[in-house]
């Protein structure tokens, strides 16, 4: 099964909670050694050369970072969680669910992008020691990462794409020119899935594609449409088939021109690829006189195109074909990754805060700032109750809340803590 289209779940991990701990022996007992927690595993995408479909993806979904290990005593410092590494084949186009922009174009085989960043680990009690507070009764939280949705869009790299109708001859002439053991049967429906090829040709190779027929409104969808135009993007040559012996009942100029408004309709750029045109079952009776009146069609277009008749079946042809790929393939730019704004999952805003307000009314402070300083209170604990206090106060929190309407006796909740604004 041929997959190139999947959406996933990735998250990065947690990072491990700092810990509150005190030294202590059956002889004495000494300050806080508590150690802090380790930071979450990263998610890292790896492109695996022998990969050539997403079906691994469709089987499973969901892909998590390991956790940062909490801090332990004796100022010991948890174990960093495993980063998680995905590999996906050559060509895959990783795209963020929600905005649809574009995180990474893994093109190159030795690509390899870390795509989020795990949690950092919160730091144990030993760390809030100062002059005036020898004992800190209390550590920072891990850092809790957020999870992502991501489609992973699978377009396929080759040098040479074959395009053109069901049943022209694609898959025989792949099967001639490669090793690729194409699924070959005399069928009215595509293909369901591209599939590669590499030709030698003495000294030079190339790799070659056989795009799933297309069809008549394949751009607008019809059909599998738009899941295999996509494929034809990352070629540098087209060949393009026609069943010259009309043996479908289709006229082979007509056939021309549809597949060539479809890529056209696609994207503009397709049909301004180099193509050559590549004249099929040449060994049937009636092919001669029908390419010669195809020929003269296409010599009236403002176009010049190259025009190869080939036999697959009994081998007419190919050679010439083959010298001519090799010929136009040396005198075109190498494939390069397309150009992208990407788009990067950053760090929340450690100083930035809102106040909106919720359903019972209560006031409610949110944000990167908010998430922080969280991370760093234990209400329990009066010195850090009290640190609490002390910053929503600098920060300018109460001034705000009272600019948004804040009044005495009003609920105002940050985090899961709710306390009564006071004068």
């Amino acid at each position: 099964m041929f997959v190139d289209r999947v959406k996933i779940f990735i998250k990065a991990g947690n990072g491990g909670n700092g810990k509150t701990s005190f030294y202590s022996n059956k002889f004495e007992r000494g300050g806080p050694d508590g150690g802090d927690g380790g930071k979450g595993g990263d998610i890292i995408f790896e492109v695996d050369p022998s990969l050539n479909t997403l079906i691994d993806f469709k089987l499973k979904k969901y892909y998590r970072a390991q956790n940062g290990e909490n801090g332990q005593s004796r100022n010991c410092t948890g174990k960093s969680g495993d980063s998680l590494i995905i590999k996906v084949p050559a060509g895959t186009i990783i795209k963020d669910d929600e905005t649809g922009k574009v995180i990474a174009d893994m093109f190159y085989a030795t690509d390899k992008k870390t795509i989020l960043v795990g949690g950092e680990g919160g730091k144990g009690n030993t760390r809030f020691k100062t002059s005036r507070r020898q004992a800190p009764a209390f550590a920072q939280t891990g850092q809790i990462v957020k999870e992502h949705a991501v489609w992973l869009e699978l377009k396929t790299i080759a040098d040479v794409g074959l395009v053109g109708f069901p049943n022209v001859g694609k898959s025989t002439l792949l099967s001639k020119l490669t090793q690729a053991k194409p699924k070959i049967a005399n069928y009215h429906f595509t293909t369901l899935s591209p599939n590669l090829g590499v030709v030698k040709f003495y000294d030079k190779s190339f790799t070659i594609a056989d795009i799933p027929g297309l069809i008549e409104g394949a751009s607008s969808g019809a059909g599998l449409g738009h899941y295999f135009l996509r494929h034809v993007e990352r070629t540098r040559l087209l060949l393009h088939l026609i069943d010259i012996s009309g043996s479908e009942g289709r006229d082979p100029y007509s056939d021309f021109k549809i597949i060539n408004n479809e890529l056209k309709q696609y994207h503009k750029k397709l049909l301004d690829l180099p193509q050559i045109i590549v004249l099929t079952k040449m060994d049937i009776v009636g092919a001669e006189e029908n390419a010669k009146k195809f020929i003269k069609k296409v010599s009236r277009l403002k176009k010049a195109y190259e025009i190869v008749r080939i036999s697959a079946v009994t081998g007419a042809g190919l050679d010439e074909l083959v010298k001519l790929i090799v010929d136009k393939l040396n005198k075109l730019p190498a494939l390069v990754p397309e150009i992208h704004d990407f788009y990067e999952y950053k760090k929340p805003d450690k100083t930035s805060y809102e106040i909106v307000r919720d359903c019972d009314g209560a006031f409610v402070v949110i944000g990167g700032f908010v998430d922080e300083l969280i991370r760093n209170i234990v209400l329990s604990d009066p010195d850090s109750f009290a640190y609490f206090q002390k910053i929503i106060k600098t920060k300018g929190i109460l001034k705000e809340l009272k600019k948004n309407g804040a009044k005495v006796g009003d609920t105002i909740r940050i985090g899961d803590v709710d306390f009564e604004m006071e004068d």
